[in-house]
């Protein structure tokens, strides 16, 4: 495991922390922020992904934990304490498909570990690292110390019928508004990201190896811009793309029983 050596240099390079960041969405912004010149560390649960970064990517700070693990939670949360970070991401995430395996114990609480617990704890640890760092700030930089979360479409459709992925994504949207709320008077922004299906290699296993029959799929490289947009404009829901922002507000605005009977339609449908 690498450890990060402190700027000692007059020219500060802002540092990002991306939980989740060693595959999939959460590796390519690791890497889109590298090349822009950001100190990058990324937290992962696999071994052999930290091992593989470790390897091409020397430069990347590399964690490992269980975000299932509470003890483990708490040791790398007080490892990053003793760094200083501009911008933190949590992209980590956890995904069952309830419309055509009915849930398990284990899927549950993974669900509900990942998506929902520790994204709490992980979020309320960055917004009081960063309004201790707000003190200190040089007020002559015009970039604003940032936490973004990475949610899902699924969150932002609201009805009885969600499944858990989306009931918890929808809870990570509402916490992420909170916490938004809360810190403008530090300074500080959080951007919450729901967007519709993206080609990583984890949406291609769920699909036997192919998802490009998903609806409006889009490739890697148009979601990490839209995400890069987003946090520079400040966007506090960015929803892409944009077919889909417009079902998604479409649905929303239909009477709950009509709603309610069409997505319970295509639930049982599936099953």
């Amino acid at each position: 495991m690498k450890t990060l050596v402190e700027d000692t240099t007059e020219t500060y390079a802002p540092h990002i922390i991306i939980v989740g960041g060693t595959s999939g969405l959460g590796l390519a912004l690791a890497l889109h922020h590298q090349t822009l010149g950001w100190q990058v560390s990324v937290v992962g649960s696999s071994a052999t992904k930290i091992a593989d970064i470790n390897s091409q990517y020397p430069s990347i700070v590399t964690y490992a934990c269980d975000l299932t693990d509470d003890t483990q939670i708490k040791k790398l949360l007080e490892k990053l304490s003793r760094i200083r970070f501009d911008r933190l991401i949590y992209s980590a995430g956890s995904y069952t498909n309830e419309r055509i395996h009915h849930l398990n114990k284990a899927d549950s609480d993974q669900m509900l570990a990942i998506n929902l617990q520790a994204f709490e704890q992980v979020l309320r640890w960055a917004s009081s690292q960063l309004k201790q760092q707000y003190q200190s700030l040089d007020a002559s930089k015009s970039d604003k110390p940032s936490i973004v979360c990475i949610a899902s479409i699924a969150g932002t459709i609201d009805y009885p019928y969600a499944s858990l992925y989306a009931k918890s994504k929808r809870a990570m949207i509402a916490t992420a508004s909170a916490y938004r709320a809360a810190l403008i008077p530090y300074n500080i922004q959080v951007n919450c990201i729901a967007s519709g299906y993206i080609d990583t290699q984890a949406l291609r296993d769920l699909n036997d190896g192919d998802a490009r029959h998903k609806p409006f799929i889009m490739g890697m490289q148009t979601a990490v811009d839209h995400i890069m947009q987003a946090i520079d404009d400040d966007v506090e829901l960015a929803i892409f793309p944009r077919s889909m922002r417009y079902i998604t507000s479409a649905l929303n605005y239909l009477p709950k029983p009509v709603l309610n009977w069409i997505l319970r339609s295509k639930l049982d449908k599936a099953r």
